[in-house]
């Protein structure tokens, strides 16, 4: 069974940075890519950014672009989600997400993924 459980977020101010973390169970995580999106109170969940299973290409939506960056261990079976120079905009739950059909590319749409995190809550206060 698969299980993917974030951790990480927090109450900052703007301007500041957390890390968010996604631990991987029950599947090959070096197999496939990850990904993270985020739904902010009253929005549609959207996504924020992916890293295939090598971790050597990343995309990013364009929102987060330069602030946040990606990353991920696979000895660990996790994926990282750097956060910089936050903004109130980035208040939201936070979700990584897998499908098996993902190794080598990702998705943006929520419905093309399978699996997903419990989510942690970011907010940022101006």
């Amino acid at each position: 069974q698969v299980r993917l459980v974030e951790s990480g977020g927090g109450v900052v101010q703007a301007g500041d940075s957390l890390r968010l973390s996604c631990v991987a169970a029950g599947y090959s995580f070096k197999g496939n890519s990850m990904a993270w999106f985020r739904q902010g109170p009253g929005k549609e969940r959207e996504f924020v950014g992916a890293v295939d299973w090598s971790g050597n290409n990343i995309g990013y939506a364009d929102s987060v672009k330069g602030r946040f960056s990606i990353s991920r261990d696979n000895s660990k079976n996790t994926v990282y989600l750097q956060m910089n120079r936050l903004k109130v905009a980035d208040t939201a739950v936070y979700y990584c997400a897998r499908d098996p059909q993902w190794i080598t590319g990702w998705g943006k749409s929520p419905g093309q993924y399978q699996d997903w995190g419990q989510g942690t809550q970011v907010t940022v206060s101006s």
